[in-house]
Order: C-alpha cells, then structure tokens, then sequence
C-alpha cells in the first residue's frame, strides 16, 4: 500500500515542482523587464541599471553561502524552506512598489529578493532528488528548462511591444511566486529518498569535495557556468554585431528569445538522451561543443548570412545549457543523502559567482574586441573538461 502511495504522489510531484519553480524564479528577471521604468520613475542615473541587475545575482550568491554554511535544506523539510523563501522573495519583490524608493533601496530590495531565491532554485532541485532517483537526470531537466523558458521570455515580452504598466509586472510575479511557494507547501511532501541531518554540520561544505567524482562533477559544472550568463548577457550584443558588420536588419529581442529559449528544448532532449547513453556521457558531449562554439565565433561574424548566423547561435543556445541538469545530477548523485542540499547549494554558489566575474571580463573586453571576446567563453568549458577527464 506503501509502494502505491509513493507511485500516485510522484506523477503529480515533479509537474508541480516544475511549475512552482517557474513561477518562484519569475522574481529573478522581474527587475530586468523593467529598468527602464524604474531609471524613469525613480529619476536615476543611467549606470543604476547595472547595479540594480547585479544585485540579484550577488543576492543569490551570498544566499546560498548562507544557506550551505547552516545546511539548511539538509536538516528541516525542504518543501517548508522552499515556501519561506517564496513568501518572503514576493514581499521583497514588491518593495520595489514603495513610492520613496532611491537606488540604495531598490538595488536592496532586489539583493534581498536573491537571497531568498538561494531557498527556491536549488531548494527544489534538491526536492526534486529527494522524490526522483531513477531517472534524475531528466528529471532535472525539466526543471533546468522551467527556468531557461523564464529567462528568455522578458526578450519576448520586448519582442512583441506589450505595454504593460510596471506595477502590474511586480504584482503580477509577486502572485506567481506565491502560488508556486504554497502549491510546494500544500502538495509536494518529503520525498521517499529524503535523510534529514540530524545536527549543524558546516564542514559538509567542505568535505563533499573530498569525494573524487563529486569533485569532477562540480567543476565541470563551474566551468560551464563561467560560459553561460555571460552567454546569455551578451546574445543581443552577438546579433546587433553582427546586423552592423553586414548592414542588415532583425528584430533583436525576438531572436534573443528564440536563441536562449531553444536552450529548454535541449535540457529536455539531454534529459532524455542520457537515460540511454548515461549522464556524463552528454554532458561532456554538450560542454565539447560549447567550448568550440565560443573558439569558431569569430568566424561566424564573417559570414554575410543571417540564417546561417542564426542557426549557429540557436545551437550554441542550445549546447550552452543543455549539461546544467546533468551537472546537477551528476553533483546529487554522488553527494550522500545528508548532504544532497548542502552539496547543491555551494555548487550553485561558486557556480554564480563565477558567472559576475566572465560577464565583466567579457564586458571590458567587447568594447575593443567584439568579434573575438566571445573566444574567452571557452576556457570554462577547456578547464570542465579537464576536471571530468580526471574521473
């Protein structure tokens, strides 16, 4: 009777946490969607933009440290940790609706609406691991593709010229992300794999890469993650480039959108691929011809064709994101079932604050070198495959 109540709670578990993920990290690209309103009503400098995107990002990085150092998800239910940070991330995320607000205030409430997003994405891979261990791998991809979808689709929104009031932008993703915290909370129980710790142990941070494959995989993943924001920062600039070189034309938000969606058909195909020809397998297949898209880039540039353009540029999107679940997987599987939160955690930590350092080398090196900055891209992908080599 067991088995059966296990097998009825997962058909519906991963399409919940796959939707409920969704919905939470709509937070992470509110800003982004629309700075322009904000520079306007708040009468802000012009180089507020940069400080009000990267607040969320070091928000995120400085969560999840915090969030590794208590083994959080580790010792309390992972699905009450998920719902606390959605409630909160929406509260921060509406502060950006205070009337008095100054850039010290926003660039806060968008710090504070990342930290508590280190409680949403990791949190529900780690849900995730916790209800699925056959078949994890696609699992996660899934879930990674969700996410791919949300970042890509404030490009369409532009694309198409929607005018829609700022206000109702951060009203409408403060409603997503509590929607997506209490359907976790109300639906998706302790998965049948779930070991809470029974103590604070902070060294876990540390002795998880102690263990040789745990060490391989994690490093393949920061090595596909100095790669992939700054990818996905900088495929407008990639198009705009390369329409000046040939004095063409094209709707740069739209092809920005399809570039960085075609990414979620990948996670979905890599998912499904590696339950045949194994994980690791295609991740390193993926992050291969990741690295050699940034090293041929410059070629690309050459070539008077926009759909030849475009087509490298969907597959260079797609490659770019397709090991990210299979990294996660990979990272999951050989962490013990104490320590999967915790493990997550601090990967995804170092992993993004990796990607605030190649987005600003690659943003110092555009301005001179555009058609070759991107080559930079692929000493992540060089320096993953060497650690995965090793294992």
């Amino acid at each position: 009777m067991k088995n059966k109540a296990i097998t009825s709670t997962n058909k519906w578990v991963l399409p919940i946490i796959i939707f409920s993920q969704f919905c939470c990290t709509s937070l992470w690209f509110a800003g982004n969607a629309i700075i322009d309103d904000l520079i306007l009503t708040f009468n802000l400098g012009s180089q507020s933009l940069g400080y009000i995107s990267v607040s969320v990002q070091f928000g995120f990085i400085v969560g999840t440290f915090v969030f590794a150092i208590l083994t959080l998800s580790d010792r309390f239910s992972p699905s009450k940790v998920f719902f606390i940070c959605a409630v909160l991330g929406a509260i921060f995320n509406l502060g950006m609706l205070y009337s008095n607000n100054s850039i010290l205030t926003l660039i806060g409430f968008r710090f504070l609406t990342g930290f508590s997003l280190a409680g949403i994405y990791p949190v529900g891979m780690k849900i995730t691991a916790d209800h699925f261990e056959k078949g994890l791998g696609k699992s996660l991809s899934l879930l990674v593709g969700a996410l791919v979808l949300g970042t890509a689709f404030p490009h369409l929104i532009k694309s198409v010229g929607f005018n829609f009031k700022w206000e109702s932008v951060i009203r409408t993703t403060s409603i997503l992300a509590l929607t997506g915290g209490f359907l976790v909370f109300l639906f998706v129980p302790n998965g049948p794999y779930q070991k809470l710790a029974s103590k604070f142990d902070v060294s876990k941070i540390v002795k998880v890469f102690k263990n040789p494959s745990f060490r391989s995989a994690a490093f393949g993943y920061f090595g596909h993650m100095w790669e992939l924001y700054a990818f996905w920062t900088f495929v407008p600039i990639l198009l705009l480039t390369h329409t000046e070189l040939h004095n063409t034309e094209l709707n740069i938000s739209l092809f920005s959108f399809i570039v960085i969606a075609s990414g979620t058909i990948a996670c979905i195909l890599g998912g499904f691929i590696s339950n045949s020809y194994g994980t690791k397998k295609i991740a390193v297949l993926s992050l291969s011809i990741s690295g050699l898209c940034c090293l041929l880039s410059p070629l690309f540039f050459l070539i008077n064709s926009i759909p030849v353009f475009i087509g490298f540029l969907v597959i260079w999107g797609m490659v770019v994101i397709a090991d990210s679940p299979l990294f996660s997987t990979m990272v999951a599987q050989n962490s013990d079932a104490q320590s999967k939160g915790t493990a997550l955690t601090i990967v995804n930590c170092i992993g993004f604050a990796i990607t605030i350092v190649s987005i600003q080398l690659l943003n110092s090196l555009i301005v001179d070198y555009t058609q070759f900055a991107f080559m930079i891209l692929a000493l992540g992908p060089i320096v993953g495959l060497l650690f995965l080599k090793k294992s």
